[in-house]
């Protein structure tokens, strides 16, 4: 089944809890990651309005941003601290360098951090290292060089699929012709060079706010089916984390997978 829209649903049992209900539970979790596709404002909109959910019901959260490299965490801290008008933290953040898409879309969720007091961390990690690591794995990069990220745990035949499958498939163009297909492992060290990236992160700022729910504002590809971020947290040994995920819903809205999050909220579809 399919979310209604406004509602959630545990597609694992196809219960359809209220929103108390779901904001009680999950903020029992050690992290909580919302994903998003990165264009859709309404998305970003859900994500703020589930920070404020999670937020009624643990005191103090820290939030985990992909858009944004550890490096300007100092920045994130102007921020939040009120130091910085919007034009001044934009540039300072380097946005239109880390990140390719329109700064309105995020700034209710920037906005809401320095509302609350919620201290902002980046997640990612300089691009280049992504690109080194696929192109030579993980071994070819120098201790001082890593960013204090680890080497990431294998990726499970499930998520080289999944990674597969949403980058296209088998295409006559297309040198890797399957998932196991050596020519597609340049890709799958890189996507799991931004996965292990941003668990370390997110231990790490367990480690600092002890307190702290961290949330973390993660691209979906990131999280479903718990094969990327959630896995490495895993390997980590950072067990409970939890993925919410928004979800078309309407009568032609493909209903999500039993594993696919651990609850998805139905958001209206938009038209073609």
């Amino acid at each position: 089944m399919t979310p209604a829209p406004g509602k959630w649903l545990y597609p694992a049992d196809g219960t359809t809890p209220g929103h108390t209900q779901v904001m009680a539970e999950m903020a029992r979790a050690p992290a909580v990651l919302l994903g998003e596709r990165h264009d859709r404002a309404d998305q970003h909109r859900w994500q703020m309005q589930v920070a404020a959910g999670l937020l009624a019901h643990r005191p103090k959260l820290v939030m985990g941003f992909e858009m944004f490299p550890q490096r300007l965490d100092p920045v994130l801290a102007d921020w939040v601290a009120g130091n910085l008008d919007e034009a001044q933290f934009l540039e300072r953040a380097e946005w239109s360098k880390v990140w390719g898409f329109p700064a309105e879309l995020y700034l209710p969720l920037f906005h809401f951090c320095r509302l609350h007091r919620v201290p902002m961390v980046g997640l990612n990690c300089r691009r280049a290292l992504v690109s080194d690591v696929g192109a030579g794995g993980w071994d070819s990069i120098p201790v001082e060089a890593r960013e204090g990220i680890t080497p990431s745990a294998p990726a499970s035949p499930a998520y080289r699929r999944y990674l597969f499958d949403i980058t296209g498939g088998a295409r006559p163009d297309r040198a890797a012709q399957g998932p196991d297909d050596p020519a597609f492992d340049r890709f799958v060290r890189a996507q799991q060079t931004w996965d292990r990236a941003f668990a370390c992160r997110i231990v790490e700022a367990a480690q600092r706010w002890p307190d702290a729910l961290v949330v973390g504002i993660i691209g979906r590809g990131h999280l479903e089916y718990r094969g990327g971020t959630p896995a490495q947290l895993d390997d980590l040994g950072f067990s409970g984390a939890r993925v919410l995920l928004p979800q078309e819903a309407g009568p032609t809205a493909t209903p999500p997978a039993p594993d696919l999050a651990c609850a998805v909220y139905g958001l209206p579809m938009v038209p073609d």
